[in-house]
C-alpha cells in the first residue's frame, strides 16, 4: 500500500525515497494495492494546483504519471469496514484497504499516527519509504 504523501511527495521532487518507492512500482518490482477511497483522494489531491505549483511535471504530465501508477496497482474492493480508529480519521480507509487486500506493509511518511491506532492487525506494519527501500532490495 501507497499512502497519498508518498505518491505526492515522489511528485513534489525530484529525487528522493518517496519517487524511489513509486519507481519500484512503476518497473514491477512491488505491486500496490488500489481501492474506491484511496483512488478518490489520489485523485483529489493531485488536482490541487496550488500544491503542485512547484512541481517539475505540468498538469499532463501528472495525469499521465498517474494512469502509468494505476495501471502497475491492484484493485481490491472492501466489504468489511474496519475502524481501527487512527488519530486522523481519513486515513481509517487506507487500513481498511490493506487488510481487505492482504497487504502486509503500508508505507508512508506519517508511520507515527498508523503505529497509534486502537485497533491493531497481525502482520500489517508501516515503514517509512526509507525503510521499503532497504527491505525491497
Amino acid at each position: 500500500m501507497i499512502d497519498t504523501n508518498v505518491l505526492t511527495g515522489a511528485l513534489l521532487k525530484q529525487a528522493g525515497h518517496n519517487r524511489e518507492v513509486i519507481r519500484a512500482c512503476l518497473e514491477g518490482k512491488w505491486r500496490p494495492l488500489i481501492g474506491q477511497a484511496l483512488f478518490l483522494e489520489y485523485e483529489e489531491v493531485l488536482g490541487r494546483r496550488h500544491l503542485f505549483r512547484s512541481c517539475p511535471l505540468s498538469e499532463g504530465e501528472r495525469q499521465e504519471f498517474f494512469a502509468a501508477f494505476l495501471s502497475v496497482c491492484e484493485w481490491v474492493e472492501i466489504y468489511s469496514s474496519w475502524r481501527p480508529n487512527l488519530p486522523d480519521e481519513g486515513d481509517n480507509h487506507i487500513v481498511e484497504l490493506a487488510v481487505a487486500g492482504g497487504a502486509e506493509v503500508i508505507v508512508t511518511n506519517n508511520v507515527r499516527d498508523f503505529r497509534r491506532a486502537q485497533l491493531r492487525f497481525p502482520g500489517l506494519r508501516t515503514v517509512l519509504p526509507h525503510e521499503f527501500l532497504k527491505e525491497l532490495a
